[in-house]
C-alpha cells in the first residue's frame, strides 16, 4: 500500500482486513510507515453446492460484496484508516486487459480514505488468481465449487 508524503500520527502498527466469499482474514501487522509491504498470500475458498454453471456462478457473485480495510491498532479497538467495496465477481474477475499474459496480473486499486485518516487516498497493489472446480455431489450429481 502506497500513500506518498503521508505520515501517520499514531505509530501503532497496522493490517489489512479482507471479507470475501463470506470468509474474513487479515494480514500479519506492519510497521505505520509507508509504504506497507505485506507479502501474503490470503486463501478463501467457498463451495456452492446448487450450482452446475460457471455463468451462474458469475451472476451470483454480482450480489456479494468484497470489503478491505486498512486498519491501524489504536486503543481500545483499532481505527479504519480506509476501505475499498465492490462487488466480488468484479474483484474476482476484472475486466480483460489488452496485456493480461499471465496468471495474476498485479492489478491497483485507490481506497476510500475514512474522516480519521488525512492525507491522500492509499493505493493498494495486489494480485489474485481464482480457480473454479467441479466437484461431485454424493447424490450424483455435480456443482462448482
Amino acid at each position: 500500500i502506497t500513500c506518498p508524503g503521508v505520515l501517520l500520527k499514531d505509530k501503532e502498527e497496522l493490517y489489512l482486513s479482507v471479507f470475501v466469499l463470506g470468509q474474513y482474514k487479515k494480514t500479519r501487522c506492519v510497521p505505520a510507515v509507508f509504504p506497507l509491504f505485506f507479502q501474503e498470500k490470503l486463501i478463501f475458498e467457498k463451495e456452492f453446492a446448487n450450482i452446475v454453471d460457471p455463468g451462474d456462478l458469475l451472476k451470483l457473485l454480482e450480489f456479494d460484496t468484497a470489503v478491505l480495510e486498512l486498519i491501524q491498532l489504536v486503543p481500545p479497538v483499532g481505527v479504519i484508516l480506509a476501505t475499498y467495496e465492490e462487488n466480488t465477481r468484479d474483484f474476482l474477475f476484472p475486466d480483460p486487459k489488452l496485456n493480461c499474459e499471465r496468471r495474476g496480473l498485479e492489478r491497483e486499486i485507490l481506497m476510500k480514505r475514512s474522516s480519521s485518516f488525512t492525507g491522500i487516498a492509499p493505493k493498494l497493489r495486489f494480485s489474485t488468481i481464482s480457480l473454479i472446480a467441479e466437484s461431485l455431489l454424493r447424490s450424483g450429481r455435480s456443482h462448482i465449487q
